[in-house]
């Protein structure tokens, strides 16, 4: 009786974990992650009606929907967004918090992804010496290498440190040379490219998607949004929708590949030969695929998020989405081994300058740093005080200060008192203040979700509403945390996970641990959220 009693448990406990688990069929052998840089929430929704079936709409109607994903931090940089996504943490962990910042050591400024000791690759005409070697935590990509030697990792992106930031330390990451646009990598990544890519490059296959004018590919009734730069070619009689903002940008053809949807469409073209010649998700090792639109994030910048540029650009990038997602189902024909997830590296601001309405204020940080040094110079003597500001941080000369025996933390707090008085702060915090005291909610607390020791500047300040750092080539920008940039698209599609619209709060951080959870894989160890378990309940 005791026997079949305990084969009876044994029965009901193998049943019950395996209804635990079928949410989750097998592991995807394709993981293909999807950043629209600056793209905001609401795009989905506002654009809808224009999307085609198997695009963005697609994965909204088929996939898990979050309808309310957000970032907790105020700086939304690029950088720090794609490592947030990837390693699950917030920036005072990964320590990401920007694309450089001041060494107060030597008062050198550092490149997040410069690095003498790494090289461009063979077969390769040259695009700076890269490398991830200031990466501090590892990406999902990272820790699904390190638990299965057999699964690979490719990151592509136009911009080199969108690629680097996004792929981590393991498998490869691809960006575009500014002199040729042909894709290149590190030596730190590779000693040479792969023969595919390499022939892909001597064939000058972006050169071929380059768009040389550019034109709206709806009838202009159709568009939602109403600001348009539009200028007549007097040579050709055309129009087209490169304005004068960006004739500079798009002289090169590196400029024509960033600055218009070619940079996107150039991007999946590339994408698709990775995925042929690698043969990414053919056999049972889990592989996983990065790819960042920089180009999204280049036209919201010159153009603005409630151009038509912008919007054409959504429209452009849906269709291509859509010819990807066939092209990649033909190659790994049975849709269950393939995950798919769209998301966001930060939105972006509205336009300073919108047509037709009330320009808005923008910040002026060199102005900033004349007046501070001179508040400063005014009381302890004139000198250069201020190495420089970045990530909206005022960096000291700790060195000068020093030498001239004052206290490191009482000129910060000096200054953060009076930064307040200047037109456009709403807050300004010392790095002591941010070290010493917990903010459990409200600005100070995203400013302190972004303070990394190491790296972050003597005094963090933060923007009013609306205002923007003042830019000449930017329209629009993002950096200040309030909604417009904190709240991004996130969309899990695929691997047999069946469709809902999940409409209550979540934070980006947890999408690297449900990835993990589904992968079967360690979180990243900088992670600080648990997975969304609640979406395989349903």
């Amino acid at each position: 009786m005791k026997r079949f009693f305990f084969r009876y448990s044994l029965i009901c406990l193998v049943l019950i974990l395996g209804i635990s688990n079928s949410a989750i069929a097998s592991k995807p052998r394709l993981v293909i992650n999807l950043v629209v840089s600056s793209m905001r929430a609401s795009d989905l929704e506002r654009y809808k009606d224009n999307f085609t079936e198997g695009g963005f709409k697609l994965l909204m109607k088929d996939g898990i929907y979050f309808s309310d994903a957000q970032y907790d931090y105020m700086l939304t940089s690029t950088p720090a967004g794609l490592a947030t996504l990837t390693t699950g943490a917030q920036p005072n962990i990964h320590g990401i918090i920007g694309s450089q910042w001041w060494n107060y050591v030597d008062s050198s400024r550092v490149e997040l992804i410069n690095d003498r000791n790494a090289r461009p690759v063979e077969f390769s005409t040259g695009s700076g010496n890269y490398s991830p070697h200031r990466l501090v935590v590892p990406t999902i990509g990272d820790m699904l290498l390190m638990n299965n030697p057999d699964s690979k990792q490719f990151t592509i992106a136009v911009d080199a440190i969108s690629a680097i930031v996004m792929n981590g330390k393991e498998g490869i990451a691809f960006w575009a040379e500014k002199n040729q646009t042909h894709w290149t990598t590190s030596s730190e990544y590779a000693s040479k490219l792969p023969e595919w890519a390499a022939t892909y490059n001597q064939h000058d296959t972006n050169n071929f998607y380059t768009l040389t004018r550019w034109a709206p590919i709806y009838p202009a009734s159709s568009y939602r949004n109403c600001e348009v730069a539009v200028v007549e070619d007097i040579k050709d009689k055309t129009t087209s929708l490169i304005p004068d903002i960006s004739r500079s940008l798009t002289k090169t053809l590196y400029g024509r590949m960033c600055y218009t949807p070619a940079g996107n469409t150039m991007l999946l073209k590339f994408a698709r030969s990775m995925v042929s010649f690698e043969k990414l998700g053919n056999d049972s090792a889990t592989d996983i695929l990065n790819i960042c639109f920089d180009s999204a994030r280049y036209i919201a910048e010159t153009y603005g998020p409630e151009s038509i540029e912008y919007e054409d650009m959504l429209y452009r990038l849906d269709r291509d989405i859509k010819d990807f997602i066939t092209f990649i189902y033909a190659q790994v024909p049975d849709h269950n081994d393939v995950i798919i997830t769209l998301s966001s590296d930060h939105g972006t601001s509205p336009s300073y300058n919108p047509i037709g309405g009330t320009q808005r204020e923008r910040f002026n940080v060199r102005q900033m740093e004349v007046i501070v040094n001179a508040f400063l110079g005014a009381k302890y003597g004139s000198d250069n005080f201020i190495l420089g500001t970045a990530n909206n941080a005022i960096y000291l000369d700790h060195s000068l200060l020093r030498k001239k025996n004052l206290s490191i933390e009482q000129i910060r707090e000096e200054v953060a008192v009076f930064m307040l008085q200047l037109r456009g702060i709403a807050t300004a915090l010392s790095a002591t203040a941010l070290r010493n005291t917990s903010f459990p909610e409200g600005r100070t607390h995203l400013m302190q979700q972004n303070f990394y020791a190491k790296r972050s500047g003597d005094v963090l300040f933060d923007l009013m509403p609306g205002w923007t750092i003042e830019d000449s080539d930017k329209r629009s920008s993002s950096l200040a945390g309030y909604n417009y940039d904190t709240h991004v698209p996130m969309i899990i599609y695929g691997g047999g996970l069946k469709p809902q619209v999940i409409d209550y709060e979540v934070n980006i951080t947890q999408i690297a641990p449900t990835m993990a959870y589904i992968l079967g894989i360690e979180s990243p160890w900088g992670s600080t959220t648990k997975p969304l378990k609640d979406i395989f309940r349903q």
